[in-house]
């Protein structure tokens, strides 16, 4: 099905996009929860980071984190090493597809209900 107004990008192109921002803070997430068992100091540095960038773009954040100082660039790289084995060996794929399937068709259902009780009121009403 063609999808006007996405430019040179595919809608799923801009889906991808966004699912990899959300990779890395997914990403983010496991690398804190780890450093925070066995190194406070590692933790502390990129709580701080992360309370200073934001991290809508995750390469952005990556890109800026690579370059503060030489103990962020290896927490930017341990970053990159898990969004990329959460992508490939962890993340459900299978699952998203059928939990997108059933929201989309959950919420159109659920709006077309409430479409019908408003509008059955309104008819009744006047």
């Amino acid at each position: 099905m063609f999808v006007p107004g996405f430019g040179e990008a595919s809608p799923e192109s801009k889906a991808a996009k966004n699912m990899q921002d959300f990779f890395t803070y997914v990403a983010v997430k496991i690398v804190l929860a780890q450093l925070e068992s066995y190194n406070p100091e590692g933790y502390e540095e990129l709580m701080d980071f992360v309370s200073k960038n934001s991290l809508n773009d995750g390469d952005k954040f990556c890109s800026g984190l690579m370059r503060e100082s030489p103990r962020h660039r290896g927490l930017a790289l341990r970053i990159l090493e898990v969004r990329s084995a959460y992508i490939k060996r962890d993340f459900e794929w299978d699952n998203l597809q059928k939990l997108a399937f059933k929201m989309v068709d959950e919420s159109n259902t659920k709006l077309m209900r409430e479409y019908v009780l408003e509008t059955s009121h309104m008819e009744n009403g006047e």
